[in-house]
């Protein structure tokens, strides 16, 4: 019996680290084919920040797709967004705030700018998002087709915004967020309360644990794990300010991965998406609130798209009318290529991550080798496929 303990526990560790390891596979792989050029600082610290945008919406994503529905228009949310925010910076803001703030200095009215356009941006994704998921949840329309026509109203939207041309220019305190670095000291403090955090967080995971008397791993194990995590962080940190710093948008990106892992994994709501996902009418039954959690998994959605739209904007430095563009391809096979399966009630944010993160590798890999576009989309589109046929197998084979 022990023996077969032993045996299902390697076997779980396999599953959940075999993404990490094709990671490192694929790094070798491209590292090897470019002279070490992708395994430099430089590009490590570029296929980060390249990765962040489509991050936000895998984070968001994740809990939508857990629940057994799409969200086609995220990419589409996301340029719309981003040629408003542009719009509030360049064109509206600069003619309204003066006049409303006469004796304000152009720094201080250009950091009002900012913070006036991350709340309007991240108010209109959350507005979104809600309407969408209240026309799902409530009006019993299929996810796919509201948010196919919403992938099309807002394309038409940043179309109409545009006018054809490119938005410009962008204050300096919101490319600040997209292109910004901290210097060496505070990226060694935040690393040093990421440590702390997550020995804390394992302990406490362990006395809940014990205290509803549910099955926990040897002390030994957890403190590896631990330990494992916190020697990663520093790395990372060392690393990225060994070139210019830990990136703004990458911290950002930690941040609300953590939180959203916080509320998937410790509260009721996280609770009942994956409830819903797993069987949706026996979640009924139990008294639980679909529709609710269905709108509330929308309008985090949506309020990610606002941060992804904002950080597009800064990071771009203008609004331009091929923003987001195929973005909600990305953000669905990153989770898809994560673990998060299209049948509901499986995935978490951590694989949303480690798989956008693959296929950015993937990607920033081919270009770094000028490898031709139609390349890049044609291993993509296979890689995605790949994914959902292997979710797919595994699927039938739990059922067997």
């Amino acid at each position: 019996m022990k023996q077969f303990n032993f045996i299902n526990k390697i076997k779980i560790d396999i599953r959940a680290y075999t993404l990490i390891f094709a990671l490192i596979a694929i790094w070798m792989l491209f590292g090897s084919l470019t002279g070490g050029v992708f395994l430099s600082t430089r590009n490590f610290s570029n296929l980060l920040r390249q990765m962040t945008i489509i991050s936000f919406l895998a984070i968001g994503m994740t809990p939508v797709i857990i629940t057994g529905n799409i969200d086609l228009s995220v990419g589409s949310m996301t340029g719309f967004i981003s040629i408003i925010a542009a719009y509030l910076q360049a064109i509206f803001l600069p003619i309204f705030l003066p006049g409303l703030f006469p004796t304000l200095s152009v720094d201080l009215l250009g950091i009002l700018s900012t913070i006036i356009t991350i709340i309007i941006c991240l108010f209109l994704g959350l507005l979104i998002g809600m309407c969408q998921g209240y026309i799902i949840a409530y009006g019993g329309v299929p996810a796919f087709i509201v948010t196919l026509g919403g992938m099309l109203v807002f394309r038409g939207g940043l179309l109409a915004v545009a006018q054809g041309k490119t938005i410009i220019p962008i204050e300096d305190s919101l490319r600040l967020m997209a292109q910004g670095y901290l210097s060496p000291y505070p990226g060694l403090i935040i690393a040093m309360i990421a440590i702390i955090i997550i020995f804390l967080i394992t302990l406490q995971s362990r006395t809940k644990k014990k205290q509803y008397g549910l099955k926990i791993k040897s002390f030994g194990y957890d403190l590896l794990l631990a330990s494992i995590l916190s020697a990663l962080v520093l790395v990372f940190v060392l690393l990225m300010n060994s070139y210019r710093g830990v990136q703004i948008p990458v911290l950002i990106m930690a941040v609300i991965a953590i939180l959203v892992t916080y509320l998937m994994n410790n509260t009721r709501f996280g609770r009942h998406i994956y409830a819903v996902g797993g069987n949706k009418e026996a979640t009924k039954l139990s008294g639980i609130n679909v529709q609710s959690v269905v709108l509330k998994t929308y309008a985090m959605m949506g309020l990610l798209c606002g941060v992804s739209g904002i950080i597009l904007t800064g990071y771009v430095a203008a609004g331009t009318t091929s923003g987001g563009m195929n973005y909600e391809l990305s953000a669905i096979g990153g989770c898809v290529m994560g673990g998060t399966s299209l049948m509901g009630g499986i995935g978490t944010v951590f694989g949303a991550l480690m798989g956008t993160l693959l296929m950015t590798s993937i990607e920033n890999g081919m270009s770094v080798m000028n490898m031709s576009v139609f390349w890049q989309y044609i291993v993509k589109g296979l890689i995605l496929v790949l994914a959902v046929y292997i979710d797919v197998s595994s699927r039938k084979n739990k059922s067997l």
